[in-house]
This record gives C-alpha cells, structure tokens and sequence, in this order.
C-alpha cells in the first residue's frame, strides 16, 4: 500500500492561480454527504415515490466512490488511525451478519459501511493540509443542504414545519434532528474559526443570523446543548491566547444571564416543546427503549458482537442513542470501537498546539459525545463520522510543502 504526500497549497503565486479546493474532492465529499442523509420521510415539496429517494441515496456512495477514484488515481492513501480503526468496526459488522435474522438487509448495510470507509481512505492524500480543505469542503457542502432547507421553509412554511411544528427538509426530506445537527455543527466551527481570524466577522454574522434560527426552528435540544458544551470545551483550549475568546465569554456570559432572566418563560417553553415534565424527564420516551435494551439476554457470541446492522430499532420503536444502538447491532465490541474512535480524535487534538485545528478536533468530539446520548450514528456511516473524519483530517500531522501539481494549478 502506497502512501501519498500530497502537494500542500502555496500562497497565490504570480500569473497563476491555486485552486484550493479540487473540484473532485468536493462532488465526492457532497455524494458521500448524500448517501448519509438518507431518505426517512417522503414529506416532500415535489412528489417523489420512497423508492427513487432510497435509490438516489444509495447510488450516491457509488458516485463518491468513483469521483474518489478519479481524484485519486493511483490509489495513495495515508495512513489514519481513525480509519483504522472504522475499517475494523465496518468488518466486524460484516462478519456478525450472521447472527442476524434479516441476513439481506444487514449484509447490505455492512457492504455500505466498508464503501463508506472506503471513500474515505481514497481521500486520505488531503489530511493533513495547511488550507484544511477538507473542512473547507464539509462546510460548504453543510451550507448547501442547510440552503435547501431554508429553501424549503419559504416556499411552503406549512409543510417545512409539518412535523409537530419543528422545522425538517422538504427540497430532500431531512428530520429536524438532522437539521439542527447541520446547523449546530457549522455554528459551531465556524466561530471557533473567527475566533483564530481565520473567518471574517462577516461570514460569522451571515453563519449566525441564517444557522441559529435554523437550529432553534427545529427545536432538538441535543443539538443545542451539545453545540454549546463543543464550544465550550474548544473555545477553552484558545482561552489564554486569544482576547477575542475571552471578549466573547465574558459579552456571552453577561448577554446569557439577562436574557434568560428575561426570556425565562420562553425558554422554558421552548425546552419542553409542549411536553410535560415528566416526557421531558424520558427524553420523549427514550428511556423506556433504553430500558428494554438493558434488560436483554443474549448469549456470549451476541453479547460481544451483536446481531449485525439494522435499522437502529428495537422493538419496532427507535432506539435514538447511538451507545444502545451499537450495542444491540455490535455489541460490545463495537461501543468500545466507538470510544476508541473518540479517544484517538481527542488525544490527536491535546496533542496539538493551541490553534484552530486543535479547537476544531475538540469541539467535534465533545459534540459527538454530548449528541451520542440521544442521537444515533456512531457505529454505522452517518454526518457524525464524517465530523469525526474532518477532524481527523484536520488533526492530520502537516505535510511538508511542495510544489503544486497540475490538477491544482490553473492558468
């Protein structure tokens, strides 16, 4: 296995211009976005039958797959530990398939997590850069679904907010958890890039007053909560060396505690979306699934591996919780496959000097973290592992510089 030091991007030279971004890299990292997005719903502004969007989802890992191979002829890879460490995950489920009683199903989605893993290893040659162009792209491609959802909400409000009034996708069907994780997530990065001047204020501003709403609009508290607890955790690595952090603490400290004294009865109805405390103690009856899971007896074999992947339901009733969900299609072995997926992403950011990559790789593990509780994605390809797989890329030790090659040079 070969492996690949790609050219890292100079400053713009004289009489040519570098184009940061290949176009390749980006139409893959989008089809592999789609094919994660899925097709849950066919609440949809123009009528498409379920079986078409399943289709289009699926052909999309297709599409990533060969635009991946395109842009990486000769198959160099760098080697990435996070990687490895999903391949393992993506192979175990494979070999646990039999243990499943849909055997078709499961075998599919084994296959689709090894393509899955295997786009990303096809994009290795791009860890590591200066530019983090990966990240670049994962944002850009974040903006545009989260374009087609606001897209969708002013051509018909009625329908964007026809699930129990929280804002999802109409343009492509996208539950509001899915929504608000897109939007939490470029929040989130985005400032810790202004935060280290690598963004203007005017991208941040246009960030902000088009993804809080969007969040808000959607009304997951898990994306909200585990938003704020990533720029926490990334914000504070930046604390003793940045007065812009500290400026915005102390403005965001002040500005919280007057409008929540303000605003109390808002946000407490916002909290409990019309729930009563008690549903809002279950987490809208996730613990009662939760439950069902914990008290399951299965033999060893099971126990350690799981039943192979399924639709992350139990009972007929979603699981939502990415730690029981694993568990039951993994087994034990794959939870400790995921903490050790969050464990080699964190121990690459504390290694890291103070600087944007380092706040970007924490805030992307304190966010998965905080949203695995309730969220489903860690074990099976999901937004969550492309988060984790930006990070990783990012983390990345730099390249040395090169020269440009010609793919990324245009007159």
């Amino acid at each position: 296995m070969s492996v690949a030091v790609p050219a890292v991007v100079r400053p713009r030279q004289r009489g040519r211009r570098i184009c940061a971004v290949p176009p390749l890299v980006t139409a893959a990292w989008a089809a592999l976005f789609v094919n994660v997005l899925g097709w849950g719903s066919d609440i949809t502004l123009v009528s498409i039958p379920h079986i078409v969007g399943q289709m289009i989802a699926q052909a999309a890992l297709l599409l990533a797959f060969v635009l991946a191979l395109l842009a990486n002829r000769r198959m160099l890879v760098r080697p990435t530990v996070l990687l490895v460490v999903l391949l393992v995950m993506a192979v175990a489920t494979t070999m646990a398939v039999g243990n499943s009683e849909f055997l078709r199903s499961s075998m599919y989605r084994s296959v689709r997590f090894v393509g899955f893993v295997s786009v990303l290893w096809l994009l290795t040659p791009w860890f590591g850069r200066r530019d983090m162009v990966l990240l670049r792209t994962h944002l850009r491609v974040i903006r545009g679904v989260l374009a087609t959802v606001l897209l969708g909400a002013v051509i018909s409000p009625g329908l964007a907010f026809s699930f129990e009034g929280r804002l999802s996708g109409t343009v492509w069907p996208i539950p509001p958890t899915q929504v608000a994780h897109y939007a939490a997530v470029l929040l989130g990065i985005t400032t810790l890039l202004w935060f280290c001047h690598v963004v203007r204020g005017r991208t941040l501003l246009a960030t902000v007053f088009i993804g809080l709403p969007l969040l808000l609009a959607t009304h997951t508290r898990t994306a909200l909560l585990a938003c704020l607890v990533g720029l926490v955790v990334g914000g504070s690595s930046l604390l003793l060396t940045r007065a812009r952090v500290r400026r915005t603490v102390v403005a965001g400290l002040v500005g919280g505690v007057a409008g929540l004294a303000v605003f109390h009865d808002v946000v407490v109805s916002w909290l409990l979306r019309g729930q009563s405390a008690q549903d809002a103690a279950q987490l809208t009856g996730r613990t009662k699934v939760w439950t069902q899971i914990a008290a399951l007896h299965r033999d060893t074999v099971h126990t350690i591996f799981g039943n192979g992947i399924s639709d992350m339901s139990f009972n007929g009733l979603p699981i939502d919780s990415s730690w029981f969900s694993t568990y039951v299609d993994e087994g034990w072995f794959g939870i400790t496959l995921q903490v050790v997926a969050l464990l080699v992403v964190l121990g690459a950011a504390v290694t890291r000097p103070r600087g944007p990559q380092r706040a970007i790789g924490l805030f992307v593990v304190a966010y998965c973290t905080v949203a695995s509780i309730t969220e489903t994605g860690l074990g099976a390809p999901s937004p969550y592992l492309l988060d984790l797989a930006v990070a990783a890329a990012v983390l990345a030790t730099p390249l040395p510089l090169s020269a440009p090659t010609r793919a990324e040079v245009r007159s």
